[in-house]
């Protein structure tokens, strides 16, 4: 799951909440939530008065277990303005033992005084004396954003591992801590052991007392600490949740079954979002439904009223956080206060948790689409069982948290790509599975199909029973039995046939980079693994021209690497490369390689200047080898992203989202359509095909103006609406990738089919080593990118 509730606090930024952790690619080892802390920052160092010339952050190991801190770093942004962590980064290196120190030397200001103790690392960062934000993360890279003015994305988010706000900073966990001045530092409570969730509570302004590696160790004792609060983002809307101090050990000893209850669990719940006793001690009694409280998991149970009220919009179920021991079906008497964590009404801590007998909870049935008005929030902390055949409509997730969309009838569609999608229904037909754990990127999956080791998009699950909780802005599922998908969407093995004499094929490769650590591969053993699985895709289209996008503009060494790779693969001299006359500016281009036994180049290679575009078309004229039949023009495009920043700035005016679906840079895409329908114009060639990235779905007005100019849709002509689609995200299925012809050659195709080996896989399949579990790679052609290739038939 998604570090449910316990594994990461909140943060509050300016009075909004953050939501939690989110989407997040390969990153650097992590280790366990809460582990490693932030014990002291100071930033008086060198002013007037100051007791020492330098500031410093102070790191602490509350955990029970040495941890590396090898490719980490900390990083400070200022309290309110723009600039980002990025800016100020010190990276960090050693093992910390249980109870040990780390510090940190940093900036020293014009007034010599004290000199700290020898410093574990060291860097240059300034911070402010007063207010500042300072944070740990796990990564050498630099977070390009404040958490305020630049909120951090849910993937950057995922690498804090601690934050302190100080004085007036608009980013903290819980509350910020206090304003410090030359004189005080902020100092975590219990010798670095506190940790609540909340700077505010956690951190006292006191004398500096910097402490480093030699400094004697001081274990936090006991058990592993409760994980810490740690900030967070997520793609879905924010909850308003509340830092939970660590739970105690319970029953108490003034606590028995004698003990009478105080309320109901719908007395707690109430109907509707928030509990009306929020703050209240309460005593409730329920039988136990759900209880993870193993290594890694949620560290608690759920507990559900056998005899339900007369309300429909009350919930009977309720979360505990607590270790004391339960099974699913004890009797339970459990005491504590109320609180709205991360959106989940719960009781934490249990102060007291007495098991006095047994008792059994039958699933409430739920069918999905849910009917409008009614909301998840009647069946939270309740056991259920969904009597509908649920369809995995995104499996982003799934090897990094165990999470998986589900939606009833079929996967999600973008709303923009296929006519007649109700999104509002959408939103009721879907619901999240998770595998109850706050495990990130275990070494197994939690879930697969039956004979496979993975999920695919379109696989489907019966009678999913489990608790129905609330995290991180989207209602999910507990599962309480075993859950193993049904193959409804088996792997191609190829593609389906298209006919003709003469194949070309499109193909985003995902940033086939031979440069490391640029955006693509980090290793050379990830490059050849990347390479390995374009090749087998490639192979497995066995195009006589193939349209290629992303592939590193690097005066044509990654793309006749690829062309060598391929060669060696099928035989010498099977496919060469086209030299791109104007590759654009980008770090990425588009690039064509076709067979010569199969066809020849007509003249030169041709690109366009119009200077809206900074990866231009690249454009080359073909017939086929032995000289008979017509001769085609091949454009091979990749349009503006959707992305709402470039290298420009952010996004303005009319290329700003405008909020139809079609997100930023959509007139920018437009203007790219025309300018392509410009050329072909200028060019008139006899038969063209305009394959690539548009980075537009279907219905939208990108293909529409491509439309208008006279291309037709191969795909929407060829392929079936269930199977038009080459992209998913954000759980959404939809065609961005595209293959028009004009009314010349339309009438030369033979056919066309998009070739599902990517978008319907996982991202832990793919050629990168981090996290991803060493048994599903294999070298081929499946996830080799993150976009389907399509696949067109001529008959020339």
């Amino acid at each position: 799951m998604r570090a449910m509730p316990r594994a990461l606090a909140i943060i509050v930024t300016a009075g909004v909440t953050v939501g939690s952790i989110a989407a997040l690619p390969s990153t650097p080892a992590i280790a366990a939530q809460g582990t490693v802390v932030i014990s002291q920052v100071y930033g008086g160092g060198g002013n007037s008065g100051a007791p020492f010339t330098n500031d410093y952050v102070e790191l602490f190991n509350r955990s029970a277990a040495s941890v590396s801190l090898d490719g980490w770093s900390v990083q400070y942004t200022s309290a309110s303005g723009t600039g980002n962590f990025s800016a100020n980064k010190t990276s960090l290196s050693g093992t910390l033992a249980p109870g040990q120190y780390h510090l940190v030397q940093l900036a020293a200001g014009t007034t010599a005084s004290g000199s700290l103790p020898t410093p574990d690392d060291v860097g240059t960062s300034n911070l402010s004396g007063t207010a500042g934000k300072v944070a740990l993360v796990r990564s050498a890279d630099g977070l390009v954003c404040n958490g305020s003015s630049t909120p951090c994305t849910d993937d950057q988010m995922a690498l804090v591992a601690d934050l302190v706000g100080y004085g007036a900073a608009n980013f903290f966990k819980g509350t910020p801590a206090p304003a410090l001045t030359n004189t005080t530092a902020a100092i975590r409570k219990s010798g670095g052991c506190a940790d609540s969730g909340d700077n505010g509570a956690d951190f006292d302004a006191a004398v500096p007392a910097p402490r480093n590696a030699a400094t004697p160790p001081a274990p936090c004792g006991g058990d592993e600490p409760s994980p810490s609060a740690s900030p967070s983002a997520s793609p879905s809307a924010s909850a308003s949740p509340s830092a939970t101090p660590s739970p105690t050990p319970s029953p108490t000893p003034s606590a028995t079954c004698d003990t009478p209850i105080t309320h109901r669990i719908a007395q707690v719940q109430g109907n509707g979002d928030v509990s009306p006793l929020a703050g209240t001690d309460v005593r409730v009694e329920g039988i136990v439904t759900g209880a993870y409280q193993g290594a890694g998991q949620l560290n608690g149970f759920y507990i559900q009223d056998p005899t339900p009220d007369n309300d429909p919009a009350t919930s009977e179920g309720l979360f505990v956080f607590s270790p004391s021991p339960v099974k699913a079906g004890d009797r339970v008497l459990v005491s504590g206060k109320v609180i709205e964590f991360n959106g989940l009404t719960e009781v934490s801590p249990a102060t007291a948790v007495n098991v006095c007998g047994t008792g059994t909870i039958k699933p409430a049935k739920v069918k999905l689409p849910l009917k409008k008005g009614i909301s998840f929030e009647r069946y939270e902390g309740m056991l259920v069982t969904f009597t509908d055949d649920l369809a995995a409509s995104e499996i982003y997730n799934l090897g990094r948290f165990g999470e998986i969309t589900l939606s009833e009838g079929g996967r999600l569609w973008q709303p923009t790509d296929h006519k007649g999608v109700d999104s509002e229904k959408d939103a009721r037909r879907k619901i999240l599975l998770d595998d109850g754990s706050d495990t990130q990127n275990p070494a197994t999956l939690p879930y697969h199909s039956k004979g496979s080791d993975t999920v695919r998009i379109g696989d489907e699950v019966k009678d999913l029973t489990g608790v129905l909780t609330y995290g991180f802005g989207v209602y999910r599922v507990q599962p309480t039995q075993p859950v193993v998908f049904e193959p409804e969407n088996p792997r191609p093995a190829k593609p389906a046939k298209v006919g003709g004499n003469v194949r070309v094929a499109s193909l985003n490769t995902l940033n086939w980079f031979t440069t490391l650590k640029s955006r693509g591969a980090t290793t050379t053993t990830e490059r050849d693994r990347q390479l390995a699985k374009l090749v087998a895709t490639i192979t497995g289209l066995d195009p006589d021209v193939a349209g290629l996008m992303e592939v590193e503009r690097n005066s044509d060494v990654a793309l006749n690497a690829l062309v060598d790779a391929l060669n060696a693969k099928v035989g010498a001299g099977t496919y060469k490369a086209i030299t791109h006359p104007n590759p654009g500016t980008d770090l990425i281009q588009t690039a064509l390689i076709y067979k010569p036994a199969k066809v020849t180049p007509v003249g030169a290679a041709l690109s366009s200047s119009d200077p809206i575009f900074n990866r231009p078309p690249l454009v080359q004229t073909f017939r086929k080898a032995s000289g008979n039949g017509q001769t085609f023009t091949v454009l091979v495009n990749h349009f503006k992203s959707k992305g709402c920043t470039d290298v420009d700035g952010d996004a303005t005016g009319a290329d700003a989202d405008q909020g139809d679906g079609q997100s930023c840079y959509n007139a920018k895409r437009v203007k790219q359509a025309q300018a392509l329908l410009a050329l072909i114009d200028t060019l008139k060639p006899r038969n063209a095909l305009v394959l690539g990235d548009i980075n537009a779905y279907g219905e939208e007005d990108p293909i529409h103006a491509l439309e208008r100019g006279g291309l037709t849709s191969l795909s929407k002509k060829y392929v079936s609406a269930k199977d038009r689609y080459s992209y998913v995200f954000d759980g959404l299925s939809g065609e961005i990738d595209h293959a028009l012809a004009d009314r010349n050659l339309s009438k030369l195709v033979s056919g066309a089919t998009i070739w599902h080996i990517n978008s319907d896989e996982g991202r832990f399949m793919d050629y990168n080593t981090e996290f991803n579990p060493p048994y599903l790679y294999a070298p081929d052609a499946f996830r080799s990118s993150d976009h389907d290739p399509l696949l067109v038939g001529l008959d020339l």
